[in-house]
């Protein structure tokens, strides 16, 4: 433990100086984010689906489309679930077994964006009011590990529900194998900015190195009308009130960036 903790104390050291020189240890700026590439269509037995790359990050989003009754409070509008999941494969850190603390809020934080925002209209979901509804999953599968998941999941997931098209429904029956070009009823594309505090530093999409010595984390949700969707702080850490402020509107400004990808 002591040796593990004299080796993250010496990198986060060389990260501060690098820092400092106003470049990042991998040569980027402050602003700027690593190259991203989306494939949609991926996974060709999913409703939807979308591959996401922000460096070295790989994220898996695909979309399942099934029947299922309405929840009570909401009778005449369709269910959105999401789920995550930490591939072992994908890093050393991720283990085998039930979903655990960073699954669990990955999950949580890019459905509350999706949720927020309104990304479905859930009322066009409906069948049958007080008896069926279109139950939409989105389930995000982290392949590798270097950074930055929120922003990638949460591309990963509009971008599949994007590319996502109904199956045919005959009879109260879903026939996957037959794909109609009706696509989901998308009303807002969400995405997310985050944001890694290294001693007074602030840089965004931070990769693993970065995320190995970072003392805070804060992400945006923002949707395309330039509002706040979702936020969520990690970390011991902390951000000022006025840190907060400038941030959200650089969160801003990179959201921007990030929604042409979606077009």
């Amino acid at each position: 433990m002591e040796s593990n903790s004299i080796v993250a104390s010496i990198k986060k050291d060389y990260i501060l100086t690098v820092l400092e020189t106003g470049k990042r240890v991998d040569g980027r700026e402050f602003d700027e984010y690593r190259e991203i590439e989306i494939i949609r269509g991926y996974a060709q037995r999913a409703e939807g689906s979308a591959l996401v790359r922000i460096g070295n990050t790989q994220v898996l989003a695909g979309v399942k489309l099934s029947l299922a009754t309405p929840f009570p409070d909401t009778p005449d509008e369709g269910i959105l679930s999401t789920t995550a999941e930490l591939v072992p494969l994908a890093s050393p850190s991720f283990d085998i077994g039930p979903p655990d603390e960073r699954a669990i809020e990955l999950s949580r934080v890019v459905d509350r964006a999706l949720r927020e925002s309104n990304a479905l209209d859930l009322e066009k979901l409906c069948i049958v009011p007080n008896e069926k509804v279109w139950l939409v999953n989105v389930d995000i599968y982290i392949l590798d590990y270097d950074g930055n998941l929120f922003d990638a999941s949460c591309l990963a997931a509009i971008s599949a529900l994007l590319d996502a098209r109904f199956p045919k429904l005959e009879d109260d029956k879903i026939i996957y194998e037959e794909k109609t070009n009706e696509a989901l009823p998308i009303k807002n594309k969400p995405v997310e900015v985050t944001f890694a505090k290294i001693g007074k530093y602030t840089v965004v999409d931070p990769n693993l190195e970065e995320e190995e010595v970072m003392d805070a984390r804060i992400t945006f949700g923002i949707t395309q009308e330039n509002e706040l969707c979702a936020l969520q702080k990690g970390l011991r850490g902390s951000f000022t009130r006025e840190e907060i402020l400038d941030l959200f509107d650089k969160a801003i400004e990179k959201a921007k960036e990030l929604r042409r990808y979606l077009e």
